[in-house]
């Protein structure tokens, strides 16, 4: 339901607050995406200060991707149970305490374990923001303008944050962990005054215990198996003893749903093909887009020499493409649908992948590197902000913040599972020896960098699926999905 205090005018202007509201949840989105991307280049400088090993240094990264993944379902779903705007400022709290608490450690152990909980706190604010947007503005042309601008936030404050990185490695790596705290305090503080007042869902069942316990360890030791598999190796004894157990759980979570009078996930959402669509398009979407981003950073900076802040101006004109197109992309949705936007997102996406295929060891930035993050920029901001789009429309409100962890459920996993997936190709096509040619290195890559356009071209045929022609409604553009009642949600199973 809409706030009285921060409804739009009868014009459909946005109020003083109404922005206000959306800056706060905009600024913990930006917080997410920056501190994920800034860690990357300081991590050298980490090891040398801290003493700390490479496999110790993985951790660094994967600490924060662990508490984040693991947790997203059960921080959708206390979303709805305890109120969105209570677990969104306690855990945006938590989460500027842990960036304190980064920057001033002297012990890799205790840093990792700040990295964690500052995961294990976004695991909560992503969900319980997007769902304050999905409740606050109402559905259609508002709530697509709302989630365009939010979610750009998000791409944008990875850009920034490479850029960010490079300048204040050179000071001090502690500042590149320092940095969210004092962003995370002012948007609480403003949060306590402008973010609507939610209230718990009540009368739904009660709390679904054994299904937010299953939920959450299934999750975290599929991330942690994911993870680790590289560097134990896939074959390894371990690594399929650790997937089979991670497969057990989530057996036991879908049956323990199936039974629940209030799941931790109403299954009968995913009898949908549109959310089904959302959901998968999110894995395949960020899987690709954080492997090439992976793949590129090793090749301008590793084979061409590039600097740390040269690498992240290299990024930034995709980056300020997406900020860009931040207020525009609302009304683009309106008038094309998310279906059609999904698949010219995803297809600018695969040619700027296959044009990247032609580096060597002497590109042309404005002909190769320039054009493909031109393309994947644009396939970012018409791509991005229509996966949330459709993934939150026609859903019931009481299950806004389920639906929301749902879908940042599968973008951290999809990053998670396909990155490890393109580090293990280009370790297999590792060229042997010590000292190996630049040339045999690049060579490493471009199997990876097939997989990566690969993963993107299989989400370009999911999206494909949602431009049928559907004889039982009018035709034209549509950004309706998932209906939250299970009848509905058989009805469009049926049409699908």
């Amino acid at each position: 339901m809409t706030s009285p205090l921060i409804s739009p005018t009868s014009e459909g202007r946005w109020t003083p607050r109404l922005w206000g509201t959306l800056l706060v949840l905009c600024a913990a989105m930006f917080l997410d995406a920056l501190d994920v991307s800034m860690v990357g280049v300081a991590l050298p400088s980490i090891g040398a200060d801290l003493g700390l090993s490479t496999a110790a240094l993985q951790w660094i990264v994967s600490g924060y991707i662990l508490g984040y993944g693991g947790l997203l379902l059960l921080g959708g779903r206390a979303a709805d149970l305890l109120g969105r705007r209570q677990v969104f400022l306690v855990a945006l709290a938590v989460f500027a305490l842990a960036s304190l608490l980064g920057g001033l450690v002297d012990s890799g152990p205790l840093l990792i374990a700040s990295r964690f909980i500052k995961g294990l706190s976004a695991a909560f604010t992503a969900p319980a923001g997007l769902s304050i947007i999905t409740t606050t503005f109402p559905e259609g042309p508002l709530r697509n303008r709302a989630l365009a601008i939010y979610t750009t936030c998000g791409a944008t404050g990875y850009s920034m944050g490479l850029v960010f990185s490079g300048l204040l490695t050179e000071a001090s790596w502690r500042l590149t962990m320092l940095l969210p705290a004092p962003i995370a305090l002012i948007a609480l503080l403003v949060g306590l005054k402008l973010l609507p007042r939610t209230g718990r869902e009540r009368g739904r069942g009660g709390y679904d215990m054994p299904g937010a316990v299953l939920g959450t360890a299934s999750m975290l030791l599929l991330v942690f198996t994911v993870v680790e598999a590289p560097e134990a190796g896939w074959g390894a004894a371990r690594t399929i003893l650790s997937f089979a157990a991670a497969a057990v759980l989530l057996v036991a979570f879908v049956v323990v749903e199936r039974r629940s009078p209030s799941p931790l996930i109403r299954l009968g959402v995913l009898r949908s093909g549109p959310q089904v669509r959302a959901q998968l398009g999110a894995l395949t979407f960020v899987g690709s887009y954080i492997g090439f981003q992976f793949l590129v950073t090793l090749y301008m900076q590793q084979l061409l020499g590039w600097s740390a802040l040269h690498t992240a101006l290299a990024f930034l004109p995709a980056g300020a493409l997406v900020a860009l197109s931040a207020t525009k992309v609302g009304a683009v949705i309106d008038r094309f649908g998310t279906a059609r936007l999904m698949v010219l997102g995803f297809a600018l996406m695969v040619t700027g992948y296959v044009l990247f295929l032609r580096i060597d060891l002497d590109p042309v930035y404005a002909s190769v590197i320039l054009p493909t993050m031109l393309l994947v920029g644009s396939g970012f901001a018409l791509t991005f902000p229509s996966l949330n789009v459709q993934a939150t429309n026609g859903v019931d409100e009481h299950e806004q913040g389920m639906v929301s962890g749902l879908l940042n459920t599968s973008v951290q996993v999809g990053g998670a599972i396909f990155l490890a997936v393109v580090t293990a190709v280009v370790t297999a096509n590792s060229p042997a020896g010590p000292n190996p040619s630049p040339q045999a290195v690049l060579d490493s890559y471009r199997p990876g960098l097939v997989v990566v356009t690969l993963i993107a071209f299989v989400g370009l045929l999911i999206t494909l699926t949602g431009l049928r022609p559907r004889r039982d409604r009018p035709s034209g553009p549509s950004v309706v999905v998932a209906k939250s009642t299970l009848e509905e949600a058989e009805r469009v199973a049926v049409r699908d």
